[in-house]
């Protein structure tokens, strides 16, 4: 298992990123994108992780509780 760090600066970006992204790898992303309209259903579809980041420990924990399961699973 391993962790791909991306700070996309533009909507464009994502399309650029998914062209190297290995297969089965779910991204995390701001809880904000979900209330987006139709973007926040195609990255919920998806699987993306989402993250509180205006609560610190909600984070940490749905972060910590990903790490486990990927190391448990041995998945990306």
């Amino acid at each position: 298992p391993y962790v791909i760090v991306c700070n996309h600066q533009a909507s464009l970006d994502l399309m650029g990123m998914v062209e190297f992204i290995p297969d089965r790898c779910v991204p995390i992303a701001k809880k904000e994108l979900m209330y987006m309209g139709t973007v926040g259903w195609a990255c919920w579809l998806s699987g993306i992780i989402f993250i509180d980041r205006h609560k610190r420990e909600d984070a940490i924990d749905v972060i910590a509780q990903t790490a486990r399961t990927m190391r448990r699973e041995n998945v990306r």
